[in-house]
């Protein structure tokens, strides 16, 4: 049972900041910020502005071997909220496949807790719902919190600046490999496949909730996201929504699509106009979509799966993202854990068809994806859930001092390879204009 208070504040933006310098002294801590006031909001559907949840009484990690059995029945034990991720590698879990490639992060394949202390973000009023145990802190921590901003000054000066940001492929061997992918496109394997690389940088320091302020504060997003899980840190600007559950509704947003902004307004205009009549990146878009439809299809009522939304172009910070917005309907006696079993990982991350397609990704990758392109989200006491997709984000494993950010593309029939590296590099600019100042 949780005990529940609802109080004003006059700033919001400035107690954000300061619960998250409070959050700060638990070792379980997942913070997602919906920025509402972004032009991505208006692709929402959001119950709360945003969500702080912190300090485990129980929870839950494994490896990927009957990942998503232990995570349905601890989640139907708990029957509370439950926040966590899971890792694209839970793939493994689903279909007979495997991640052999090299992991400098190593963040557990899957991991949620149940928090003693929730705070949920409306407008100006947040509600608290503390755990029995904790629930005569409540105004201890408030006064805590609103004593936190000097706190976060003095932090400021701490971060090294001296960043070395890596590719784990190089341009030449980039190309390479996309033709690679091209040559299975052009003999029938697959449609189309989601290729990622990684920039990182070793022995490296970093304050990851500066990192996090920064990286949130140039994109806005509206699936941000800043998750501590002891000494692993998630620093996420994603645009993009994985799934959700409301009541008996399924809502999947796949992003296939990306061009950049500009600061004149009239070329920003002709980029987005631009992205929305781009053939490649339509034809993209509508094949992930029809991937999205099956998948959601093994769970929903028959004939509820709808296309509300096609190719309709959202505008961010720093991109135009082409956005699909995919609905169905599912019995009430389905459990909420194998809706997400049945569409992981999700189809913008991988290609089509889904399973060719993680095969082929995984012999050309460098690298293990681990959290990247996997999912961070949460449960709610009568089985809803949202969940974000991982990309446009920064890892950081603070005991092996590695910090990682990966960037990815659809490689169609259509693709260049060189356009196809200048996308990725539009994707990290935010990552690396964070990291390397």
């Amino acid at each position: 049972m949780r005990t529940t208070k609802i109080f004003k504040v006059e700033n919001t933006y400035t107690f954000k900041h300061q619960i998250l310098v409070w959050a700060q002294q638990f070792d379980d801590v997942v913070w997602l910020d919906s920025n509402p006031q972004s032009d991505g909001d208006k692709q929402n559907h959001a119950n709360y502005d945003a969500v702080l949840a912190v300090d485990a009484l129980t929870s839950i990690q494994t490896d990927f071997y009957d990942a998503f059995e232990k995570l349905k029945e601890y989640q139907t034990l708990v029957n509370d909220w439950i926040f966590g991720y899971l890792t694209y590698d839970l793939k493994n879990d689903v279909e007979a496949l495997s991640s052999n490639n090299f992991d400098g992060l190593a963040f557990p394949d899957l991991y949620f807790f149940q928090p003693k202390k929730l705070f949920l973000f409306k407008g100006s009023e947040v509600e608290i719902r503390y755990l029995k145990g904790v629930e005569d802190e409540w105004e201890d921590d408030l006064k805590n919190i609103r004593h936190c901003e000097e706190e976060r000054r003095s932090n400021l000066q701490n971060e090294s600046n001296n960043i070395k940001i890596k590719l784990r492929i190089h341009k030449d061997e980039y190309f390479e490999k996309i033709n690679t992918m091209l040559a299975h496109i052009h003999r029938g394997d697959i449609y189309e496949a989601n290729f990622c690389q990684e920039f990182y940088a070793e022995d490296t320091v970093i304050n990851p909730l500066e990192t996090y302020n920064k990286l949130n504060a140039i994109s806005n997003p509206p699936f941000a996201t800043y998750l501590k899980c002891h000494d692993k840190y998630l620093l996420s600007a994603s645009p993009e929504r994985y799934l959700r559950k409301h009541g008996n509704t399924i809502i999947t947003q796949p992003i296939k699509g990306t061009a950049k902004r500009s600061d004149n307004i009239e070329e920003d205009e002709l980029l987005k106009n631009a992205l929305l009549k781009d053939k490649k990146e339509r034809s993209e878009n509508i094949m992930i979509v029809d991937l999205v439809r099956n998948d959601l299809s093994k769970t929903a009522i028959k004939g509820s799966v709808k296309v509300e939304e096609l190719c309709k172009i959202y505008t961010f910070d720093q991109v135009h993202q082409m956005i699909s917005t995919v609905t169905s309907k599912v019995e009430q006696h389905t459990h909420p854990v194998d809706v997400i079993k049945s569409t992981f990982p999700m189809g913008s991350m991988t290609g089509a068809p889904k399973i060719s397609a993680m095969k082929i990704i995984e012999d050309l990758e460098e690298t293990k994806r681990g959290l990247y392109s996997g999912a961070v989200g949460y449960f709610s006491p009568i089985g809803d859930f949202d969940f974000n997709v991982v990309i446009r984000s920064i890892l950081y494993n603070q005991t092996k001092k590695y910090v990682s950010f990966s960037v990815g593309g659809a490689i169609t029939a259509k693709s260049k390879p060189l356009n196809e590296y200048e996308e990725c590099l539009v994707k990290a600019k935010a990552m690396r204009t964070v990291l390397e100042h």
